[in-house]
């Protein structure tokens, strides 16, 4: 997975009842865009540094614009 600064993770949702997250990426840690990546979600603020795992993607800030984000 490789990212760069502005792009968008996507966690999608694992269990019922949870719902989709996404989180702007502030900063990538790993060489050549690899993670980990320092992450600020949306709806809570919250900063974390992230590795992402299976169910997560990497998504342009132009992508995340023309679709309809929950």
């Amino acid at each position: 997975m490789i990212a760069k600064e502005g792009d968008w993770l996507v966690v999608e949702a694992v269990h019922v009842g949870e719902k989709r997250r996404r989180g702007l990426v502030l900063g990538v840690r790993g060489q050549d865009g690899a993670p980990p990546f320092v992450v600020r979600w949306t709806g809570t603020d919250h900063e974390a540094l992230v590795f992402p795992g299976d169910g997560c993607r990497v998504v342009s800030a132009e992508e995340i614009n023309e679709a309809t984000w929950p």
